[in-house]
């Protein structure tokens, strides 16, 4: 059963990764490529539980957070151009150019 889980993991992945290729704009490339990370996590947690390795899971918990801070500065970077952007300087209009 975790076999077949594992191969539709893998085969999700793949799709994810065309979507992250051919994605129209920036923002959906930015989702599948979070999509790709949530995705690669549940491939460790699958293959770790098949090989009887539970160290695979500490790797993809912190894969996790990784995935989730890179996603926010990808983003960030996107909307602002800059990932040292302070909304508070720039409110009181002295925004670092």
């Amino acid at each position: 059963m975790f076999v077949l889980a594992t191969a539709a993991v893998l085969l999700a992945l793949l799709l994810a990764v065309i979507r992250a290729i051919r994605g129209p704009t920036v923002f959906d490339r930015v989702l599948a490529g979070n999509t790709v990370g949530t995705l690669a996590i549940l491939l460790l947690a699958s293959i770790g539980f098949l090989t009887g390795r539970p160290e695979f899971l500490d790797i993809g918990l912190t894969y996790g957070l990784l995935n989730l801070i890179g996603t926010f500065a990808v983003l960030k970077f996107f909307r602002h151009g800059d990932l040292a952007y302070d909304v508070d300087e720039n409110k009181e209009g002295k925004a670092w150019k």
